[in-house]
C-alpha cells in the first residue's frame, strides 16, 4: 500500500506514468477504479478547485466522496500524544484515522500550516499522523507541499512547452497583501527540478528563500538530471530566456508568525508583478499560476488572458491527474 504525501517519495518515471494516465482520462473521463468505493475528503481549510476536482473525479471513477470539515461538521481532532484532552478537541487522530479506515477506501487531507511557528509547521503533523494511523492510502490535498498541483503543472508544461528537459523554468515570487503558504512554491521548485528543467528562483532577497529541505531536494534532483538551481534577485536575469514562468506569492520564513514585521519588505516589492514587459524578456514563455490569482496584483490581466497563459488548463489537469493517482493507489492497496 502506498500513500501520496509528497512527490519526494515517488520517482520521475512513476510520476510520469501518472501524467500519462491522466492524459487518457482527459480524452475519456469515465473509469471504474472506485466502483463501490468511498473516499473521505478532510478539509481543515477552505477549497474551490481541490474539493470540486476530487469530488467530481471520485464520481467519474464510480465512487462516493465523503466531505468532512473537522471542527465544523465533524469533531475537532487532537494530534498530540499524551495530551489531556480537556480543551476544544473531542477526538484523537488515532481514533479518527482508525475509524475512517474501516469505513472508506482512501483518506485525503487538506491542512495548511497555522502560521505561528515554522519549525513546528514544517513537520506536517496533521497529514503525517493520518499516514501513521490510517490503514488505507492517504493523499495530500495541500499541506506544506501540494503534490497534486505538481502533477497538474507538469502535465500542462509537457503539453505546451514540450519535453521539459533543459528548458528554463522560472519560479517567481510575487506581491500579495498578506503572506501565504509556501506549499505551491516548494512543490513547483521540486517538480521542475525532478523533470530536468533548468530552474531559476526569483525572490526579493534571501529572506524569501524556501525551506532548506525543499531547496536541497530540488538541488539533488537537478544534479541527478545534470541541471542546476539558480537563485537570483535580479528580475531581468531571471526572465531572460525562460520558457515557463510560474508565479506564486509566499511569506518570508524568518518572519513566520511576525507578519507585521515583514509587511514593509513585502510592500516595497510590488514591482515583482508578472506583466507584459517582463514576459517580453522571455523566450516566448508560457505563464501559469495555481489559482486563486489576484489580478493586477500578482499578474496583469494581459498576462493572465494571453494565449500563453495555462492557468485554466493547469486547473483542469487537477481533475485528470487526481483520478490517475486514486486509480494507482487503489491498485497499490490491492497488491
Amino acid at each position: 500500500m502506498r500513500h501520496f504525501i509528497t512527490t519526494e517519495d515517488w520517482t520521475r518515471s512513476e510520476l510520469q506514468a501518472l501524467i500519462d494516465r491522466a492524459k487518457t482520462f482527459r480524452k475519456d473521463p469515465a473509469g471504474n477504479a472506485l466502483q463501490g468505493r468511498s473516499v473521505a475528503l478532510l478539509f481543515f481549510n477552505p477549497s474551490l478547485r481541490t474539493r470540486t476536482s476530487f469530488e467530481v473525479g471520485i464520481h467519474q471513477l464510480g465512487g462516493q466522496a465523503i466531505i468532512l470539515q473537522p471542527g465544523k461538521d465533524a469533531w475537532p481532532i487532537e494530534f498530540e500524544l499524551g495530551t489531556k484532552m480537556d480543551g476544544e478537541t473531542e477526538e484523537h487522530v488515532k481514533e479518527a484515522a482508525g475509524v475512517l479506515s474501516r469505513y472508506v477506501d482512501m483518506i485525503a487531507i487538506r491542512a495548511f500550516p497555522k502560521f505561528e511557528n515554522w519549525q513546528e509547521d514544517r513537520q506536517d503533523k496533521v497529514i503525517r499522523a493520518f499516514e501513521k494511523y490510517a490503514s488505507v492510502p492517504v493523499i495530500n490535498m495541500e499541506t506544506v507541499t501540494h503534490p497534486c498541483q505538481e502533477l497538474a503543472l507538469m502535465m500542462a508544461i509537457q503539453k505546451n512547452v514540450g519535453n521539459p528537459d533543459g528548458k528554463k523554468f522560472l519560479l517567481t515570487w510575487t506581491y500579495h497583501p498578506r503572506p501565504l503558504n509556501t506549499a505551491v512554491a516548494n512543490s513547483a521548485l521540486m517538480i521542475a527540478a525532478k523533470f530536468g528543467m533548468e530552474v531559476t528562483l526569483l525572490c526579493p532577497n534571501e529572506d524569501y528563500l524556501l525551506d532548506p529541505r525543499y531547496m536541497k531536494a530540488a538541488e539533488s534532483y537537478a544534479m541527478a538530471e545534470g541541471r542546476t538551481i539558480t537563485v537570483t534577485h535580479d528580475i531581468e536575469q531571471a526572465y531572460a530566456g525562460a520558457r515557463m514562468v510560474y508565479a506564486k506569492s509566499w511569506g518570508a520564513l524568518p518572519y513566520f508568525g511576525r507578519w507585521q514585521d515583514e509587511k514593509p519588505i513585502r510592500e516595497a516589492h510590488q514591482h515583482f508583478i508578472v506583466d507584459e514587459q517582463k514576459m517580453a524578456m522571455t523566450d516566448n514563455a508560457c505563464f501559469s499560476h495555481c489559482l486563486p490569482l489576484r489580478r493586477n496584483v500578482k499578474a496583469t490581466d494581459g498576462v493572465v488572458e494571453s494565449e500563453n497563459s495555462l492557468v485554466l488548463e493547469e486547473a483542469e489537469n487537477r481533475l485528470h491527474v487526481q483520478k490517475a493517482l486514486m486509480e494507482e493507489l487503489m491498485k497499490s492497496r490491492a497488491s
